[in-house]
């Protein structure tokens, strides 16, 4: 099995069409890069990772007994695993997990993977409330630690949903330029209910304008849309 990718049951994929995945989308994010205006900005990357690193070493412990807290809720009312794992798109296209707490029945993809609905059936009640104050997104430190994902980037992406965009919508994929966050100028604008091709837009306004400002900004607008519960599924 290819490092750091995990298939989850019941939405198992072969490991031939995961490969089949990340080569497509390096393939098209090389095609489209050439159009892009993508500047690297090597020293804010550098310094954006350190400050991801310092920001979840401090919520480590208590976001550790937080999400122990919610693993028995959310085992109470659903059997099953408490932590949710998912291959994601990350960035220039590489497939990694990420991990999310269950805020869905145990069997919510059975039937293929969608985005969530308003009002959709699959969510639990303990799950619609973390979702509301974006707790389920807590293990995420874990990945952020691991360097797959940073605090603020486009979110990330199953693969078939970003395969279907892409086809859809061509340039899609020059989203994965960056690595992806665990907030986003699209999640605060928006979010569930923005169509795909409004998200990719924004998503790559903030990639040109990515800088320390523009990640406060986001930031403080995440707290806020937290404290009011807004853009939530």
């Amino acid at each position: 099995m290819k490092e750091g990718i995990y298939l989850d049951k019941p939405s198992e994929r072969l490991i031939g069409d995961l490969y089949a995945d990340e080569h497509y989308f390096k393939k098209e994010l090389k095609r489209h890069q050439q159009s892009f205006p993508f500047d690297p900005k090597p020293r804010y990357e550098t310094y954006k990772r350190l400050f991801d690193i310092f920001v979840c070493l401090i919520l480590l412990v208590p976001s550790v007994l937080l999400i122990m807290l919610l693993a028995i809720l959310i085992v109470l009312e659903s059997p099953g695993s408490p932590i949710f794992s998912q291959v994601r798109v990350g960035q220039n296209g590489k497939l990694f997990v990420v991990h999310k707490m269950r805020s869905m029945k145990k069997d919510a993809e059975a039937n293929g993977q969608k985005w969530a609905e308003k009002n959709d059936p699959r969510i639990t009640r303990i799950g619609r409330f973390i979702r509301k104050v974006r707790l389920d997104e807590l293990p995420q430190l874990y990945d952020i630690l691991a360097g797959h994902m940073s605090l603020v980037g486009p979110r990330p992406e199953v693969p078939l949903l970003t395969r279907q965009f892409e086809q859809q919508h061509p340039g899609f994929v020059t989203r994965l330029l960056v690595k992806p966050g665990l907030t986003g100028l699209a999640q605060v604008n928006g979010g569930y209910d923005i169509t795909a091709e409004k998200k990719w837009q924004i998503d790559c306004d903030y990639i040109q304008r990515r800088s320390w400002k523009l990640d406060l900004k986001i930031i403080g607008w995440t707290i806020l849309t937290i404290l009011t519960r807004e853009g939530a599924r």
